[in-house]
């Protein structure tokens, strides 16, 4: 008994030597465990986490609850040669095939009901759009409307069961927040990057009309278009749309639409079929000290006329070329495209004040404002 006892003793000291051994050199073989491949190949792999207990900084919460509800969006357009139906043409070259022009973009599924979020230069002149969900399951896509003024446009599939994003709020993002961007980039699958609100409020890039973009530099590809930009608790904040890129790839410039716009231009569009917006007719341009003087206004901030339509809403309430607009119903405005969305948030039909200079004189004038016309999206 006495023998099997120092047997026993030694086995633990050799053991616990060892323990103390592979501590100091290897301490990584004692936090994960180590499994062998049908090769005889030892591995160490690290012990296996809650699916609820995500690692701290990771995304893979708001990742798998977005990631559902974007989609990727296929459209294919027949093209055929411009003169094919000319007989001198078919003469000397035969009827020409048509061709298909296939396109691709993603889009987001922001109701029960079917609709779904994109750019308006992802679909425009599609004539077969299809939606690929991340479950596999693919349906046709109807074009509910277009809102070329700021690339958008709302599409309908019939589906069941359809996993639907939740709406964040844009109004609150701030420069410096962490923000996903999820989409299918090149046609090679749902990708997700991260990245930051690298700005706010960018305009005059020349993109749309209205422009009001959340600037962000996580990796936006061609195929990320109509993708969704969430929050880091998987909220939509806005709808991805353009890069600035001289390669044709990220380069750490991309912008959003925000989603405070883009429910704007969903709930017109499904209502009324196109989004309404008001419209007064002038030209606007921005104050400089060679206008203000040119017009002998003293003025340092605000917008000033350039020129007003005769018989418009501007001209009829007596708005004059010279004038500078500093608030549209109680707005501020200080450049021309928070004058273009403070105009087209008024409600045509009904008269809003407009705080102007004219010379040395401040003036209150009330323009009723009319409906602005379609426009047609600019080339990009």
């Amino acid at each position: 008994m006495k023998r099997y006892w120092l047997l026993f003793s030694q086995a633990v000291t050799v053991l616990v030597a060892a323990y103390f051994v592979v501590a100091t050199l290897q301490p990584a073989w004692l936090r994960g465990g180590i499994t062998t491949t049908p090769a005889g190949i030892s591995l160490i792999e690290a012990p296996a986490t809650p699916a609820a207990q995500p690692a701290a900084g990771s995304f893979s919460t708001a990742a798998r609850k977005a990631a559902p509800a974007v989609v990727s969006i296929n459209t294919s357009k027949a093209v055929r040669h411009p003169r094919s139906n000319d007989p001198w043409f078919q003469f000397f070259f035969g009827d020409q095939d048509t061709q298909a022009q296939v396109g691709l973009g993603s889009g987001v599924i922001i109701s029960p009901d079917g609709y779904i979020l994109t750019n308006n230069h992802v679909v425009e002149g599609a004539d077969e759009i299809e939606v690929t969900l991340t479950d596999s399951r693919r349906a046709s896509a109807t074009v509910i409307g277009t809102d070329p003024e700021t690339d958008l446009a709302v599409l309908k599939v019939q589906l069941d069961k359809l996993p639907v994003i939740v709406l964040g709020d844009s109004d609150q993002a701030a420069v410096g927040d962490q923000v996903l961007a999820i989409g299918n980039p090149f046609g090679v699958g749902q990708t997700v990057t991260s990245g930051i609100v690298s700005a706010l409020g960018r305009s005059q890039l020349g993109i749309n009309t209205f422009e009001n973009f959340i600037q962000t530099d996580a990796a936006i590809n061609p195929g990320n278009s109509g993708g969704a930009l969430v929050d880091v608790n998987g909220n939509l904040v806005g709808i991805n749309t353009a890069i600035y890129s001289r390669s044709g790839g990220s380069m750490g410039i991309g912008f959003a639409i925000p989603v405070s716009t883009a429910k704007l231009v969903l709930d017109g569009i499904v209502r009324d079929g196109q989004v309404t917006r008001g419209w007064i007719g002038v030209e606007p341009g921005e104050l400089s000290p060679e206008l203000a003087q040119t017009f002998g206004v003293h003025a340092t901030e605000g917008v000033i006329i350039t020129g007003v339509l005769q018989a418009g809403p501007a001209a009829q309430a007596g708005m004059r070329p010279g004038d500078v607009i500093l608030s549209v119903a109680g707005k501020a405005i200080r450049n021309v495209p928070q004058l273009l969305t403070a105009v087209a948030a008024l409600k045509p039909g009904e008269a809003s004040p407009f705080a102007v200079q004219r010379g040395d004189t401040r003036l209150q004038i009330d323009v009723t404002a009319g409906t602005r016309p379609r426009q047609q999206q600019r080339r990009r």
